[in-house]
C-alpha cells in the first residue's frame, strides 16, 4: 500500500525517464484503473488550435527517452501531428498522487514495429481498424457496423459478432492498413508531480535540447531540472 502522501527522491535523479517508466509499470501493478496507461494527448493545428484526447501509451522507452503510442495516421490528431509534430500529453494517476508529464518531438515509428504490435492485437481489433476511417463522419452507428462486417467478409474473416468473444484469433492475416501505425514522442520535457499534505505537491521539472539525428531519431543534451513550487 502506498503512503497517503509522499515526495520525490531528493537529490532528484539526473534522468527522469526511468522513473517515470517505473511509475507506468506500478500503475499497472497496483490496478489503479482500468487502463492505467491512459494519457491525455494534446496537438495543434496549423493555425496553432489546440485539441486534446485519450490514448493508450503502449511503452515508455526510458533509454533514449520516448513513448510509444498506435492510432490511424489520417485521423484529427495524426493530421495534426504531420502539419505540427509536437504534443504534450499527461497521465494522472489519483489512487497514486502522481501525474506525469511529457512534451517532446514526435515521429512515427518504425514500419517494423507497427506491423509486430498490429499483428498482436486482438482479431476483431484489427478488424475495426482495418475499417474505421478515423474522425471521418458517418450517418449512423449501425452503418459502421455494417462496414465492419463487410470488412470481415472481404478479408475471409468470421462474423465479429456471432462468433464468441473469447475465442481465439481464426489464424487469419489481415494486415495492417498503412495509414495506422505507431509514433514516438520524443521527452524534451518532462514533469513529475506527487501529491503532498495540504496541497504543497512536490513538482519536479526535467529539460534537455535535442536536434534530429535522421531516421526519427534525435540527439539530446543532458537533462537539467528544478523543482517546482505547487
Amino acid at each position: 500500500m502506498h503512503a497517503r502522501f509522499q515526495t520525490l527522491p531528493d537529490p532528484l535523479p539526473a534522468d527522469p525517464m526511468p522513473l517515470a517508466s517505473t511509475w507506468l509499470r506500478q500503475a499497472f501493478d497496483e490496478q489503479v484503473q482500468r487502463n492505467p496507461n491512459s494519457m491525455s494527448l494534446a496537438t495543434v493545428d496549423g493555425e496553432g488550435k489546440p485539441a486534446v484526447r485519450v490514448v493508450l501509451c503502449k511503452e515508455i522507452v526510458a533509454d533514449p527517452g520516448y513513448l510509444v503510442f498506435y492510432t490511424n495516421y489520417d485521423s484529427r490528431k495524426g493530421r495534426e501531428l504531420a502539419e505540427h509534430p509536437w504534443a504534450a500529453v499527461v497521465f494522472q494517476w489519483d489512487t497514486l498522487g502522481r501525474q506525469l508529464r511529457v512534451e517532446g518531438p514526435v515521429v512515427r515509428a518504425l514500419a517494423s514495429e507497427s506491423d509486430d504490435y498490429f499483428a498482436s492485437r486482438p482479431w476483431r481489433s484489427r478488424l475495426a481498424a482495418i475499417t474505421s476511417e478515423q474522425s471521418a463522419p458517418i450517418a449512423s452507428h449501425q452503418l459502421l457496423l455494417q462496414r465492419l462486417r463487410e470488412t470481415a467478409t472481404r478479408l475471409g474473416a468470421p462474423d465479429p459478432f456471432t462468433t464468441e468473444e473469447d475465442d481465439e484469433e481464426p489464424g487469419l492475416r489481415l494486415p495492417r492498413p498503412p495509414n495506422w501505425g505507431g509514433y514516438r514522442l520524443w521527452a524534451a520535457s518532462v514533469e513529475l508531480w506527487v501529491e503532498g499534505e495540504h496541497r504543497l505537491h512536490d513538482r519536479a521539472r526535467w529539460t534537455r535540447e535535442m536536434t534530429p539525428a535522421g531516421s526519427g531519431r534525435f540527439h539530446a543534451e543532458p537533462w537539467r531540472h528544478q523543482r517546482l513550487q505547487p
